[in-house]
């Protein structure tokens, strides 16, 4: 007997054409709980580029807005799967911010992006229903979760999901931390397939720590107490935030990997949020402890953060797209292969899905 399954048959992404080195910074007055900081700013960022892993990241041209920039990324991905752009059941835009205009701070979310994206995609058949979830940087997969239980169900046959997001808009400029953030959009086509085997998702497991960790990544007031002018920033506790990620994100994914019954030896490749070079690092040296194992092979874990920094929701569905054309040195997607997607943010959340090609 034959069932459904979500797989995946187009992607696109959008990368910001400016390119934002260390140097971009020099210039900037950073400030630690009040305090501005004494330290020269070429060793705060060479600092940061040692611990972070990113060297470099990306900012959309000031003309664009979020919904503009997962429009490009979803036009990209329609086309890469060859499809009739009616014949799509949903589209779930994942963001956070909503389209905020260059120098404005303002976040706009109504109506919803996903319906702005529709419009600019000029998709007229109202069964093409378009929603929004804001779900911190896990907001892809979490969408990529919901298309499964769509198509599972047998309600759509057709769904894409887009991760995008423009952080540059909406970082404190005298807090070193956003030196973390970029923007960029990615867009992923699942559609049901039947077979015989299971292929597409697998299995999926998501968790919420909110009582303890919810304030580790949250809007507040600037850094600088002479700019406390009412607007809100990105702000994150960095080192606690590490901690949690590290003890918590391998346990989910060893949770999602033993539900689908494929062995750690057979996944060849991690899509992993981008969110810190090091911390990615870490939490797959940790996954492999749960396991009693005490190398991580190489290969494994395809990484674009020294270049494109961390655009949230939309590190995961742009580093699919880049694999899949193999733009990443090293790396490709095989059929018949074994793939985690695993992303942590603000919630907390965590969440990770098995993947056969």
């Amino acid at each position: 007997m034959n069932n459904i399954y979500s797989v995946i048959t187009g992607t696109g992404s959008y990368i910001p054409r400016n390119i934002i080195s260390g140097d971009h910074f020099m210039e900037a007055s950073f400030f630690d709980n009040g305090v501005k900081l004494d330290k020269e700013n070429k060793e705060i960022i060479h600092k940061f580029s040692e611990i972070t892993e990113i060297i470099e990241r990306r900012y959309a041209d000031e003309d664009l807005v979020n919904s503009d920039i997962g429009a490009i990324a979803a036009q990209k991905a329609i086309d890469n799967a060859g499809i009739d752009k009616e014949t799509l059941d949903h589209i779930i835009f994942c963001h956070n911010f909503g389209d905020v205009k260059t120098g404005s701070n303002r976040m706009d979310m109504l109506p919803a992006l996903a319906a702005k994206i529709k419009q600019a995609l000029n998709i007229n058949n109202p069964d093409c229903v378009a929603y929004d979830i804001i779900f911190g940087c896990p907001g892809w997969v979490q969408g990529a979760i919901q298309a499964d239980y769509l198509i599972r169900s047998g309600d759509a046959k057709r769904v894409m999901v887009i991760g995008s997001e423009t952080l540059s808009r909406i970082i404190d400029p005298h807090d070193r931390d956003s030196m973390i953030f970029s923007d960029g959009a990615g867009a992923v086509i699942f559609e049901g397939k039947e077979s015989r085997e299971p292929i597409g998702i697998l299995a999926h497991k998501t968790q919420t720590f909110a009582v303890d960790y919810a304030s580790l990544l949250v809007m507040g007031s600037s850094n600088n107490p002479d700019e406390r002018n009412g607007n809100t920033y990105l702000k994150m506790n960095g080192r606690k935030l590490y901690e949690f990620a590290v003890i918590n994100v391998p346990q989910v994914v060893k949770k999602v990997i033993d539900k689908s019954g494929v062995s750690l030896d057979q996944i060849k490749i991690v899509f992993i949020h981008q969110a810190n070079g090091k911390m990615d690092n870490a939490i797959m040296k940790r996954l492999f402890k749960l396991y009693q194992v005490d190398t991580v092979p190489d290969n494994l874990v395809p990484m674009t953060i020294s270049w494109l920094g961390n655009s949230s929701v939309a590190t995961i569905p742009t580093l699919l797209d880049l694999v899949r054309n193999e733009q990443v040195k090293g790396y490709k997607v095989s059929k018949g292969e074994y793939a985690v997607f695993a992303s942590v943010g603000a919630g907390m959340h965590i969440n990770a899905f098995v993947y056969k090609f």
